[in-house]
């Protein structure tokens, strides 16, 4: 490896760490919606890395077929601050499509009373109320429970499809440093850096966060927490939008 490609690679990987660090974005929403929807590590880890997979591949992707068209940087850079603009908008949508899901969600599961009867005649009554990880085998008889199931599917989906939109703006420029040489092995070696760094530092602060915000108790606030998750990632969305991050 000459000297060149290595100065090329440890800055495609420093650029990969600090466009991930920098970018609320590709970390938040899997942290809260973790917490709010009790994933566990495995599937919060698995969710993050398939998103990661979608969001550097698909600008890895337009590079590519950029290059093989002969396109301009500028054309592709223009392109991919169309793809931000989009994703950006997904990111302040889902959020705030996810919070009014989660605020009408805590309003409508009021504590209501079950009257369980023993073997020995003794009846009580127990109060509880309806969440998501309810303990209780209850069957799906009714429009809000099929309901939560739907947005349980569809979330991680969800998630992908604005990850694959969200591009990586950084990327373009250092692929095409290379692909002006034609050098394809450097080309391969950014592409791979970037995406390694990316995604390893993606789930690094992922199972960091989610680790020491389990320790948290939300207390009253935990009929919320779905609306808190939607919050996040909406004000997350509007940092992208409109900060720059």
């Amino acid at each position: 490896m000459s000297s060149e490609i290595f100065i090329l690679l440890l800055t495609t990987a420093s650029i990969a760490f600090m466009h991930t660090i920098l970018g609320p974005d590709h970390y938040l929403p899997f942290i809260v919606l973790s917490k709010a929807r009790k994933w566990n590590k495995i599937k919060t880890i698995w969710i993050t890395i398939v998103c990661g997979i979608g969001h550097v591949g698909s600008s890895i992707a337009i590079g590519f077929i950029g290059i093989a068209a002969g396109v301009a940087l500028s054309r592709l850079q223009y392109f991919e601050s169309i793809r931000g603009n989009i994703a950006g908008w997904l990111f302040i949508s889902f959020g705030l499509a996810y919070a009014l899901w989660g605020l009408r969600r805590a309003f409508n599961n009021k504590p209501h009373t079950h009257a369980h009867l023993h073997l020995s005649g003794e009846k009580h009554d127990h109060e509880h109320t309806h969440f998501v990880e309810h303990a209780h085998g209850h069957f799906v008889e009714n429009e809000e429970q099929t309901e939560k199931i739907q947005y349980k599917n569809l979330t991680p989906w969800i998630l992908f499809l604005i990850f694959v939109l969200g591009p990586c703006e950084p990327l373009i420029p250092l692929v095409m440093f290379p692909a002006l040489r034609h050098d394809t092995a450097g080309v391969v070696g950014v592409s791979l850096t970037f995406s390694i760094i990316t995604i390893i530092t993606m789930t690094t602060i992922v199972l960091l966060m989610t680790t020491g915000i389990k320790f948290i108790k939300l207390g009253q606030l935990e009929k919320y927490s779905h609306a808190l998750a939607g919050a996040t990632i909406f004000l997350s969305g509007v940092a992208i939008q409109f900060l720059g991050l």
